[in-house]
């Protein structure tokens, strides 16, 4: 953990121990992948920007064997468009119970809360979080958030933050630096 600790914080025994264990990531989009602004056209289109970096993360946690899941309250044809390209293979959209797509992810995947990591944002994020085994909230999250999460990145939310939380997982499960492939 001592290379994390260079790049980006200090982090706890336990919180290596966590990570470790993670087989599945799953994260929030506005806020967490974005910086949680949506810019709307005049003609109705609505635009996010998606930092590079994170999208090389994801990229290397699939090439590791860690699966990866966004749960967001919002339908966007963008969000499909950026995971897609990601090869990001669960994809839950317009969740206002974000329970519910948690549960069919468990029993889909057959995973433990232990083996699961979240990175939220926001209050809607938080029912989930209380049951991963790993709950990280962004750097400019909802001080609840902030407060109760298990880790809070050192990075904000569309700055690297999702990132920050790969590199963290791969460094943990001794995969870091072992990912062949481009910024996306």
């Amino acid at each position: 953990m001592e290379l994390y600790q260079q790049l980006y914080q200090t982090v706890t025994a336990e919180i290596a121990k966590r990570a470790a264990q993670i087989k599945l990531l799953i994260c929030d989009v506005d806020g967490v992948f974005s910086d949680g602004r949506i810019y709307l056209g005049n003609n109705g289109e609505e635009l996010k920007a998606f930092h590079t970096r994170d999208g090389y993360g994801i990229k290397a946690l699939r090439q590791a064997g860690i699966e990866v899941a966004v749960i967001t309250g919002r339908n966007s044809a963008i969000v499909a468009q950026r995971m897609t390209s990601l090869t990001v293979p669960y994809i839950y959209q317009g969740q206002e119970n974000k329970m519910a797509a948690f549960g069919q992810l468990l029993q889909l995947l057959q995973l433990t809360a232990e083996n699961i990591a979240y990175i939220g944002d926001d209050l809607a994020d938080w029912e989930v979080m209380q049951h991963c085994g790993l709950a990280v909230a962004v750097n400019d999250a909802h001080p609840y958030l902030q407060h109760y999460a298990h880790l809070k990145t050192s990075l904000p939310g569309g700055y690297g933050a999702v990132r920050e939380l790969c590199d963290l997982l791969l460094i943990a499960q001794g995969r870091f630096m072992q990912f062949d492939g481009s910024s996306s």
